[in-house]
Order: structure tokens, then C-alpha cells, then sequence
């Protein structure tokens, strides 16, 4: 067998297939969630001590991290096609939110209102440049993510889950945490003097997830292998 001989994915029928089917739903409404939920609450940054360590960060880093484990359990189970699925699908979503968020920004607030138009334009109103920072860091790094997972697959032969886990949601959360820095930087969210504690700190707190965040991806691999009779490294065709 050499690096590009993988197990044929494996067809299912009937209840397996429904449930193959509905675990890739929800997989991907936790995706779609966590992504969303990310691009709302991005511009508040809070300070977190661990290990003698300290680290200043967004709190749209919190639930971001799902988003790699997601993309790789889809990826590991349901390959390389469905990945990237997803990843388009949490775009749109997230455009769809600042549509929402845009429009419910010009209407105006009722006297009775419990939220102002200036409290909501406070907490919502990102410029567009900004959000666009964030979704050219997201789409980089979730390609890249699912593009080198699949690398590393083929060149393991389906072996090695914890390397193909480590060595592409390490790199991704890094040009992630680069990528919308620099940008946020550019367009004034927030000043060049922070760029370079963030961006240690970024680096630092994702690489510690992605490390923490192998023992759930075996977790979840190893139970949807049982589940559908899959050798390792084999995938479902949906």
C-alpha cells in the first residue's frame, strides 16, 4: 500500500445511513453555532492565567476551538468533500448574521426600548472591514485545515490520528491568530502596540487546545468508527 491507498469509503443503508446522516447535521450546526457565536462576541478581550502563563485574548477565541475538532472529526469520518461543506456553509451563515445584524442597526429603537440604538451600535456594530478581517482569517485557516489533515491522512496511510489532528489544527489556529491580528491591526479595532502580546498569546492559548483537544477527537473518531463498522482511516460516503 503506498501513501495515496486508502480504504474505499464505505456505503451505508437504510437506519446507518439516516443516523451517518444525522450526525452530520449536528456536527455541523455545532460548527455553524461556535463560528457565529465567535463573530458576535470577538471585541471583548479578557485575561486568563494557566500555569504560570498569562494570556490576553478575544473571548471569540472560546468557542473557536470547536470549530477545528468539528472539522476534523467530519473530515476523519466523512472526508475531505463534506469538510470544506461545512466550512462554506459556516460562511454563509456568518454573512447571513452580519446581514441581520446590519439591518436591525437601522432600525430605530423605540423610547420603551430596554436596548438603545447606541448600546446596540456599542456591542454590534463591527465595521465591515473588521468582519471581513475575521472571515478572510476563517476561510484561510478552515481550508488550509481540512487541506493538510487529508495530506497527512494519505501520507500515514489512515494511521496516526493524533499527528494529522496536532499538525493541521496547530498551523491553522496560528495563520488564523496572524491572519485577522494584522488585519484588526490595519483597520484600527485595535492598536499596533497590542499586536505583539496578542499574537504570543494567541498562538500559545490555541496550540494548548489543539494539544488538549486530541483526547476528545479520539473520543469521538473511536466511537463513530464502532458505530459504523469503520476501519481505521476509513471514511462514510454520504
Amino acid at each position: 500500500m503506498n501513501s495515496n491507498d486508502l480504504l474505499p469509503p464505505r456505503m451505508l443503508e437504510g437506519r446507518d445511513r439516516d443516523a451517518a446522516q444525522a450526525w452530520f447535521l449536528i456536527l455541523s450546526g455545532l460548527f455553524v453555532a461556535s463560528l457565529v457565536s465567535c463573530n458576535l462576541i470577538f471585541r471583548k478581550f479578557f485575561m486568563w492565567e494557566w500555569g504560570g502563563m498569562t494570556f490576553e485574548q478575544s473571548v471569540g477565541l472560546l468557542p473557536y476551538p470547536l470549530t477545528f475538532l468539528v472539522t476534523d472529526l467530519i473530515s476523519e469520518i466523512y472526508g475531505k468533500r463534506k469538510a470544506n461543506l461545512v466550512v462554506l456553509s459556516g460562511l454563509g451563515a456568518s454573512v447571513m448574521t452580519l446581514l441581520v445584524i446590519t439591518v436591525a442597526g437601522q432600525a430605530n429603537a423605540t423610547s420603551w426600548s430596554p436596548v438603545t440604538d447606541g448600546q446596540f451600535d456599542h456591542v454590534f456594530g463591527q465595521t465591515a472591514l473588521a468582519v471581513g478581517a475575521s472571515m478572510a482569517a476563517y476561510l484561510l485557516a478552515q481550508f488550509f485545515d481540512v487541506r493538510i489533515f487529508h495530506f497527512w491522512k494519505r501520507l500515514t496511510e489512515g494511521r496516526h490520528l493524533w499527528l494529522r489532528n496536532n499538525l493541521s489544527t496547530i498551523p491553522s489556529q496560528i495563520i488564523d491568530t496572524t491572519t485577522v491580528l494584522l488585519l484588526l491591526c490595519a483597520v484600527g479595532e485595535i492598536g499596533w502596540g497590542r499586536l505583539g502580546v496578542l499574537l504570543m498569546n494567541g498562538v500559545a492559548f490555541k496550540a494548548l487546545v489543539a494539544a488538549l483537544d486530541t483526547p476528545l477527537v479520539y473520543l469521538g473518531v473511536g466511537w463513530m468508527r464502532r458505530r459504523f463498522d469503520l476501519a481505521p482511516g476509513q471514511e462514510i460516503d454520504l
